[in-house]
């Protein structure tokens, strides 16, 4: 299989971390027998310093013309800290979703046994917590209107929402509830809302198209407890861009370490993953960053192009490698492995080099290695 897959490392340790997919997808490639083109684009505060542009027309050209983008980490300190800089980072990101339409944005929540100890919540409640949300992420108050006075004493952000930006998310939500537990809960404030009373008017109506999946209803304040207190209750959560934005950093919490979690935002032709943290500048350059869930957003990569079996041993190698204590800083800042290290050890597992990664081919010929 030959696919071209558009990169942006972005800024902070968003270049560390994409790298060591790369490794993944390079090594996989050759286990396999894929063709993975790979062209590197600018965006984010990397952009605008080098081309006054925080998304350069190229970028999304070349984006549009991929079969899938990787995308690394967004921001720094001299604009965050900046509230009067009328270019911003985030600016790039905004945009982009807008021009590949990228309108769902899921977030898998998954945790490790061998990482329970570092989750604030006890163990028994979050053993075996296994949830997606789908975030709508083109629409809502971060894309309306937005007005200040003259007099900067009063301000507007306008939140609307139409049934189609509804329904195309809410049929992917659907059709993954499907698939996996058979179970979907919306997440609105329809008490209060316009806006969210028409995403369960238009849920509601789907409902019956999907007739073996039950549904929930949940508002935001209350799912955000519920989160906390029982999250082996959801399997997949639906919600609208602002509310889905809150609850998936809530839920990000839960695994014990926000470098863990891999995300990927779906449109109607391209495709965007990315781990869900931040750019962390403090790291960046000192190989300490945990690329983990720049390794599992290239899973969900590899499902996106069909590639599940190639997913699927790119998971039981991170799950290999958190079982035996093959971790960076953010998980033991004492007995850590460097971020390429752990890239490598990745590579390794996919390539069948360590025992329990055997791939079968290799046993029928009698060319198994043990190390």
């Amino acid at each position: 299989m030959k696919k071209n897959i558009a990169v942006i490392e972005g800024d902070g340790i968003g270049p560390e971390v994409t790298r060591q997919s790369i490794r993944v997808l390079n090594t996989l490639a050759e286990t396999y027998g894929h063709e993975f083109e790979f062209t590197y684009c600018l965006m984010g505060a990397d952009a605008i310093d080098k081309t006054g542009n925080p998304l350069p027309d190229e970028t999304i050209e070349v984006c549009l013309n991929s079969d899938a983008i990787l995308f690394g980490a967004i921001g720094h300190p001299k604009y965050d800290n900046d509230p009067t800089a009328k270019v911003r980072p985030e600016q790039g990101l905004l945009k982009l979703r807008k021009s590949l339409q990228l309108f769902a944005n899921l977030r898998p929540v998954t945790t490790y046994p061998a990482l329970h100890y570092l989750s604030p919540l006890k163990p028994k409640a979050i053993d075996g917590v296994d949830f997606v949300i789908f975030r709508e992420l083109t629409g809502g108050i971060y894309f309306g209107k937005k007005e200040t006075s003259p007099e900067g004493n009063w301000a507007i952000d306008e939140c609307t929402y139409s049934q189609e930006e509804i329904e195309r998310i809410a049929h992917l939500a659907f059709q993954t509830a499907q698939r996996r537990k058979k179970k979907l809960t919306l997440v609105d404030k329809a008490n209060v809302l316009e806006t969210s009373r028409l995403w369960r008017k238009f849920v509601q109506a789907m409902a019956s198209q999907y007739s073996d999946v039950q549904v929930d209803y949940l508002f935001v304040d209350n799912a955000a407890m519920q989160i906390i207190l029982n999250p082996k209750q959801f399997d997949v959560i639906l919600t609208e861009n602002m509310f889905g934005d809150i609850i998936s950093d809530e839920a990000s919490v839960i695994t014990g370490s926000l470098g863990l979690l891999p995300s990927a935002s779906i449109g109607k032709g391209s495709a965007l993953f990315e781990p869900i943290h931040g750019s962390y500048p403090q790291a960046a350059g000192k190989d300490i960053a945990n690329p983990l869930g720049s390794i599992l957003s290239t899973a969900l990569l590899l499902e996106h192009l069909n590639l599940n079996t190639e997913a699927m041993l790119v998971r039981e190698a991170v799950n290999w490698s958190l079982q035996n204590g093959f971790v960076t800083k953010d998980i033991d800042p004492v007995n850590f492995y460097f971020t390429s290290t752990i890239g490598e050890l990745i590579c390794d597992y996919v390539s069948g080099k360590i025992p329990g990664s055997i791939k079968q081919e290799n046993i029928e010929l009698r060319k198994s290695t043990i190390i």
